[in-house]
């Protein structure tokens, strides 16, 4: 059993983390009005606190093709660490988070509802709920902090209890106009630059009618009045539908207006006599209880016309109209989301051009960078998280190329392969391409990223493959793919067998890459030798150096002078397939490298050269790979020499290159039948 003690200290410690008594702040308005004095941030609307969670958090400015972009680690999900994070969609971040600034200022768009548009699958709900649990956590906050108030009230015979605002208004509605507006100028005079704050609308129709009651009895004295009210600190909630709401869309016959803007009490009518009595309404729909906050519409545009018309004025007039009351001011974001089929059918109909003039489109394209998508499935399927099963090398990273390239279009230039686009939106660098050429390329595919392999489907082929019995304690690359390919016969999300087709010769261009991959890291292997490379090394910058400054070369054996070996600087320069035509280029690069690195005072390290070192690490494996017959596990006659040999490059495999004892021997049998049929394709020559 847990200690008790230890228990009560945990008890203890969370009394003390929570500031209960700072969370629940109770006061008279006069009190209000001191802290207001203090704090006049307390007063933003929905989008002004919205726009201040996300920048709270501060922001990384970074160069992309050229473009200065930011990436908000705001959506970084640092409130659950990372659990929520989002990857890969700065731009339409950035955009989206403009949206909410602009609003902030009142330039317009917080008169619109806030769409988030793009394929399924692509994190747009991720996004919403981002913001839903980042309000409530910055509610919470003293500078996120706001404010409400309870009636207190008094029924004969009973004793005082409190009433709370049904909408959890803002405390300032209570002042009439005349009060309210030079007060908020004088605040908004000491703005030091902060966006204006504005109090709009007037009391709901539950609030108003106590008021007024009061006002009546009190001839006009709204001093009295306010006596009778009760402020308190605001915590939002979306468990407890406290600022926060999410609407989603039902069948047709079960949608009812009434679940947005509030319904009749129908046990209270007999109390009060009538149904037009606001203490005989629930303002309880789901605009009610976002007001202060944010409201989720799920699947927007399958909601029911009748639907959409309380949207039209909510966004733009910032009212709802409950039935049987007035309209009714709101503060909230409208914010919803939609796929691409519910757009379309709203593009082609001619009765929602109201509602489309009030929405603000926000694209969320699917992740077009390899190592974003990679981020996705690491966070999934981790080590933290898998159990009992180990992931080999470059299984992820492969089902998450395949899923990108899914959703690349073709490019125009008929020399860049699909794969090649890859690599180059992923930051690697291709002989003939520039930054210039990838925005280009991005720029001519307007809609890419809209389509193709959703997170899901790889997600679920994940876990399909995790436990199967095939994956014997290790899945590999091949287990993964195989599940992806087999999959698509099924996929409900492909229309057409030419789609279906496209899929899978992708597949075979995923396959044949992780072949080179996986033949890179055994021969990396092989040639670990790191005095080998170092001697290998020094070898070819004094030949290089001889070469260039028209020199020739001390044998270290013999002690004559001799020109620079051409056979063995040749050797490494094919490796990385340098030309004949730019082997001096190339020669003068790697000695003005060393010489711009000895005029600072450090010396040279080939592996700060990846070409360099990449040339290094082949022709040092092909002088060994014969020592080591590789091919002959193939055939599974190994004698013990050859074992050793292999068994060392195996625990090189595991040590540096994150394998098990199983997907190291598997990998190591799948790159000897490569070379075994290299060899077949030379003798048949």
């Amino acid at each position: 059993m847990f200690p008790q003690l230890e228990v009560q200290s945990l008890i203890d410690q969370y009394t003390q983390d929570s500031s209960y008594r700072a969370l629940h702040w109770e006061g008279t308005f006069q009190d209000y009005l001191h802290i207001l004095e203090e704090h006049p941030e307390i007063l933003r609307d929905a989008f002004q606190r919205i726009y201040d969670l996300i920048m709270s958090y501060g922001t990384e400015g970074y160069m992309e093709n050229k473009e200065k972009l930011l990436r908000y680690r705001f959506f970084s999900d640092p409130l659950n660490g990372g659990l929520d994070a989002v990857y890969g969609l700065e731009r339409p971040l950035m955009y989206l988070v403009n949206v909410f600034k602009s609003a902030s200022r009142h330039y317009g768009t917080e008169r619109r509802i806030l769409l988030l548009h793009g394929p399924v699958g692509s994190a747009k709900s991720t996004i919403v709920r981002l913001l839903k649990k980042g309000l409530e956590a910055y509610s919470r906050k003293p500078e996120g902090a706001l404010y409400t108030f309870a009636w207190r009230l008094k029924d004969p015979g009973q004793e005082e209890a409190g009433e709370p605002c049904p909408m959890n208004e803002e405390p300032l509605h209570l002042l009439p106009p005349a009060v309210r507006n030079p007060m908020i100028a004088a605040l908004n005079a000491k703005t030091n630059g902060r966006p204006k704050l504005v109090v709009e609308g007037d009391l709901c129709p539950s609030c108003r009618f106590h008021y007024r009651t009061l006002m009546q009895k009190y001839a006009g004295d709204l001093k009295k009045v306010l006596e009778h009210v009760r402020v308190y600190r605001l915590i939002l909630s979306e468990q407890d539908r406290i600022g926060v709401g999410t609407f989603q869309p039902k069948d047709e016959k079960n949608q009812d207006s009434t679940e947005l803007t509030g319904d009749i009490n129908y046990r209270k009518i007999a109390v009060y006599g009538s149904d037009s009595d606001p203490r005989a309404f629930n303002f309880d729909g789901e605009f009610n209880v976002a007001n202060r906050g944010l409201i989720e519409f799920v699947e927007v545009l399958k909601l029911d016309v009748a639907f959409l018309y309380d949207l039209l004025c909510a966004s733009q007039e910032h009212v709802i109209k409950p039935k049987k009351f007035p309209q009714t001011h709101i503060d909230e974001v409208i914010i919803g989301h939609t796929n691409e089929p519910e757009y379309r059918k709203l593009q082609n109909n001619e009765f929602m051009e109201a509602l489309r003039d009030r929405t603000v489109k926000v694209d969320i394209p699917y992740i077009t960078r390899l190592s974003d998508e990679i981020k996705i499935y690491e966070k999934d399927y981790g080590p933290n998280r898998v159990q009992g099963k180990h992931i080999a090398p470059h299984t992820i990273e492969m089902a998450a190329m395949w899923a990108v390239l899914t959703r690349l279009k073709d490019a125009k230039k008929a020399n860049l392969t699909l794969l090649q686009k890859l690599k180059l939106y992923n930051g690697k660098t291709l002989p003939g391409f520039t930054e210039e050429n990838i925005k280009e390329l991005k720029e001519e595919a307007e809609r890419e990223g809209m389509e193709g392999i959703s997170p899901r489907y790889i997600q679920d082929k994940i876990s399909n493959a995790l436990v199967s019995e095939e994956a014997e304690g290790c899945v590999n690359p091949f287990l993964i793919l195989n599940e992806l390919e087999a999959g698509l016969d099924h996929h409900s999300l492909i229309t057409s067998e030419e789609q279906k087709k496209r899929f899978k010769e992708l597949m075979t261009v995923v396959k044949d890459e992780y072949a080179d991959t996986a033949k890179n890291e055994v021969q990396r292997a092989i040639c670990a030798d790191e005095e080998a490379i170092k001697r290998l090394c020094a070898n070819y910058i004094d030949n290089v150096k001889a070469y260039t400054q028209k020199e020739k070369v001390k044998n270290k054996y013999t002690g004559e002078s001799e020109e620079p070996n051409e056979q063995l600087m040749r050797s490494l320069e094919e490796k990385i397939e340098i030309p004949e035509s730019r082997k001096d280029d190339f020669r003068r690069e790697i000695m003005n490298y060393i010489g711009a690195l000895a005029v600072e005072g450090r010396s040279f390290d080939y592996r700060s050269n990846e070409r360099l070192h990449r040339a290094l690490e082949l022709k040092l494996f092909e002088d060994q790979k014969d020592t080591i017959k590789l091919t002959s596990l193939v055939s599974n006659v190994v004698d013990k020499e050859t074992q050793e040999k292999i068994d060392v490059v195996k625990s090189r495999l595991i040590k540096n290159y994150g394998y098990c004892e199983v997907c190291a021997t598997d990998v190591l049998h799948f790159v000897a039948s490569i070379f075994a049929r290299g060899d077949m394709k030379d003798q048949n020559k």
